[in-house]
């Protein structure tokens, strides 16, 4: 099953949702289909310039390697040169921390990704798994 507009948008809002409820700063999300084109995205008023691309680029990162950001995070530290290599590859178009999640159907095939950016990476991730969550959707932070 393709990510469908309805769920990306479901998954939008419900990420805002749980960001104004925790009082988080202002976010900039990005949905990316399991080709990697944007599905939708928006920045809150108050976001920094390239919050957005921050945003793209952990989505990018995960939908690319097929691992959720906290995990290239983690390979970032245990190897840099992949790490290094593999943005170059992409397109420079990756941020290795928290906040780009995979989103996966109920068969757990990877559908999409999402990338948060506004608030610390711990938060972008809370943010984006519970937005996930609310489209009835699985999230893959990369824990």
């Amino acid at each position: 099953m393709p990510l469908s507009l309805a769920a990306a948008q479901t998954i939008l809002a419900a990420t805002l949702s749980e960001a104004r409820s925790k009082a988080m700063n202002p976010l900039a999300i990005v949905i990316l289909d399991e080709r990697g084109a944007v599905k939708l995205s928006a920045c809150e008023d108050g976001t920094s310039l390239k919050r957005g691309d921050i945003a793209r680029g952990k989505a990018m990162g995960a939908i690319s390697l097929g691992v959720g950001s906290r995990a290239i995070a983690r390979m970032t530290a245990e190897r840099p040169h992949f790490i290094a290599a593999a943005t170059h590859a992409i397109g420079g178009a990756l941020i290795p921390v928290p906040g780009g999640v995979l989103i996966r159907d109920s068969g757990n095939a990877v559908i999409g990704s999402i990338g948060v950016s506004g608030d610390t990476s711990d938060n972008d991730e809370i943010a984006a798994m519970a937005g996930i969550a609310a489209a009835g959707l699985k999230g893959d932070p990369g824990a």
